[in-house]
């Protein structure tokens, strides 16, 4: 006991977070308890060692290795793949952790399968010639064979390369029946072979889709195959719904959580909401098949939340699964406590907790996601207006804006057919995702934005624009109880935050102002002038702060710079007579 008392000492010393009820043994955190699991998307060596390093103390006993570092399981015939997996296996098996997963997408591109066996229709496979299914066993065989020490492998078998329900056969006559029959051949190499686990990945860009996902699993003949599913249907949207399929599927589901906010600021601006994730996660305590959560931890590049303050995402997850009775209150003060010192907790805490209030104010707009990956991008990024929309997954579809709005709105009636640029309306995404939307006449042809709902937009952008101050002065009160390093990294994550605000604030004026401007002829009044071109000044300005701001945000997929190119970019475009819209320009007030 006194033993492990002094590693929890050196441990918090070293500015590790460790969990309160530490005093578990490796061996019990491995031994059949509920999954804790993390997942490495980035192909740093130095990131993920980091990553593996800080795994211990939250006592994750799974560990998957996903995207960049292997994507499909045939990369792991590339020399660097194979060598950097290999080195990753091991440095997670000594540190502890007990099972450690590997991606892969089955069938990859058409053109990986001899053309010997693409005999059916039009050059698909033919499903039916056994020979091929021989070819594909031997093809799994040699390519584990090369990652010898992997425990299971997490298979995407729906949305690749070669589909396999668009394949040939005479005998499986469904999507479902393809796609069991597929994943029962993985299996049989994965599973009942190699004696290794296999997670299979749902997914569905809408409900249909997903209703044929499930459907597939439901036919799955392997006993021991077990299920990874998102906390949210589709994708990592705040404003998505729970996942209602995972209480339907019959079998261990994993449930798969996006702390590093891929929609949603990726770890570079305020992304700290442990009440996100414990709310969805009591919800899937309360399911008997969920065995567990894994959490996403970077989004490629240097973006890893470890050794940030967005990693109390992770604590969340990992303080909520041990005590299913803590409060979010509290994880925000122990962990801002266990961080950055119990004299600044408060006010730390406090600006942490305004990050879900900010994000979805600043990267959503009336409740639907608005931003490209975490990107600024309003038009012509159309799947804020109806891939990524959460009332495909909500009945009614119908949401509740607060942030100084406080307004009921139907997802399309509304908010989809006010917001949408014509062009998004006319992209035939809508009509094959969502076709009844367009069969009820809820969203119709044309720009219908109005004065009204631009000033809801705005109001909501000023929202989330004073959030971001107020957070950025809770640091500041606690500046005199912080340590230099911690007092820097916290004031640069909350200032690019409200750069961030001030920058979504400034285009979405003068974006959205000028679609107003250029379908009424009404409202090209002075006062409407005004705010367009304060917008685009305003933008002007903010983009140089952030390009010259002197803490850059880490790497990753979302190049925080990038988005003053990209406000330049809508400057450019409306001051000059956007050809989208008719070439039409605004005459300074």
């Amino acid at each position: 006991m006194r033993r492990l008392l002094a590693v929890l000492i050196l441990l918090a010393a070293a500015g590790v977070v460790v969990l309160p009820a530490q005093a578990e043994t490796e061996a019990e955190a491995g031994s059949g308890q509920s999954v804790r699991g993390w997942t490495i998307l980035s192909d740093s060596d130095a990131g993920a060692d980091a990553v593996i390093a800080a795994a211990k103390p939250y006592r994750i006993n799974h560990l998957q290795l996903s995207h960049e570092i292997v994507h499909d399981l045939r990369e792991v015939r590339e020399p660097a793949k194979q060598a950097q997996a290999n080195r990753l296996v091991k440095a997670a098996h000594d540190a502890g952790i007990a099972e450690v997963a590997i991606w892969d997408h089955s069938l990859y591109d058409l053109d990986h399968y001899p053309a010997e066996f693409r005999t059916g229709p039009d050059g698909t496979i033919d499903l039916d010639d056994p020979a091929f299914w021989q070819w594909f066993k031997q093809d799994y065989r040699e390519m584990l064979d090369l990652v010898p020490d992997i425990d299971s492998v997490v298979l995407t078998f729906i949305e690749t390369g070669a589909r396999v329900e668009r394949q040939h056969s005479a005998k499986l006559t469904t999507a479902e029946q393809k796609l069991a029959y597929l994943v029962d051949q993985v299996a049989e190499v994965i599973v009942n072979e190699r004696g290794l686990g296999l997670y299979l990945r749902t997914f569905g860009y809408f409900p249909e889709e997903m209703e044929r996902t499930i459907g597939a699993i439901a036919l799955v003949r392997n006993p021991d195959v077990k299920v990874m599913a998102k906390a949210t249907p589709h994708d990592f949207f705040l404003t998505h719904p729970n996942d209602s399929t995972i209480a339907r599927i019959d079998r261990p589901v994993l449930v798969e959580y996006d702390t590093a906010g891929e929609y949603n600021g990726q770890g570079k601006i305020a992304n700290a909401w442990p009440e996100e994730h414990v709310r969805r996660l009591r919800h899937y305590q309360g399911l008997p098949n969920v065995i567990g959560y894994v959490a996403r931890t970077d989004r490629y590049g240097e973006s890893r939340i470890v050794g940030t303050p967005t990693e109390i995402n992770l604590y969340a997850l990992a303080r909520a699964t041990e005590d299913r009775r803590v409060s979010v209150e509290t994880i925000y003060r122990e962990f801002a406590a266990r961080t950055y010192g119990k004299p600044a907790a408060r006010e730390v805490a406090a600006a942490l907790s305004k990050s879900y209030e900010i994000v979805t104010s600043v990267l959503y707009s009336l409740g639907t996601n608005t931003a490209n990956h975490s990107r600024l991008d309003y038009e012509p990024y159309c799947s804020s207006y109806h891939r990524s929309v959460s009332g495909k997954w909500i009945e009614p579809p119908v949401t509740y804006v607060r942030h100084g709005v406080n307004k009921r709105f139907h997802f399309w009636i509304d908010v989809v057919d006010q917001l949408s640029p014509a062009a998004c309306k006319a992209d035939p995404t809508l009509a094959r995702e969502a076709q009844y939307v367009l069969d009820r006449g809820w969203v119709t042809p044309g720009d219908h934005l109005t004065p009204a709902y631009l000033r809801h937009v705005l109001t909501e952008k000023d929202h989330g624009v004073r959030m971001a101050e107020s957070a950025l002065r809770d640091i500041g009160k606690a500046r005199r109880h912080l340590s230099a390093e911690h007092f820097q990294q916290l004031t640069a994550y909350f200032e690019r935050t409200l750069l961030t605000a001030r920058l979504h604030r400034a285009v979405a004026a003068a974006y959205f102002g000028y679609r107003v401007y250029v379908r009424d002829a009404e409202q090209r009044t002075r006062a409407m002038r005004r705010l367009i071109w304060d917008g685009l000044d305003d933008s002007r300005r903010i983009a140089e702060q952030i390009r010259t701001y002197p803490v850059p945000a880490a790497s990753g997929e979302w190049d925080w710079v990038r988005d003053a190119a990209e406000a330049d970019t809508y400057y450019d475009r409306i001051s000059k007579g956007w050809d989208r819209y008719g070439g039409i320009t605004v005459p300074r007030p």
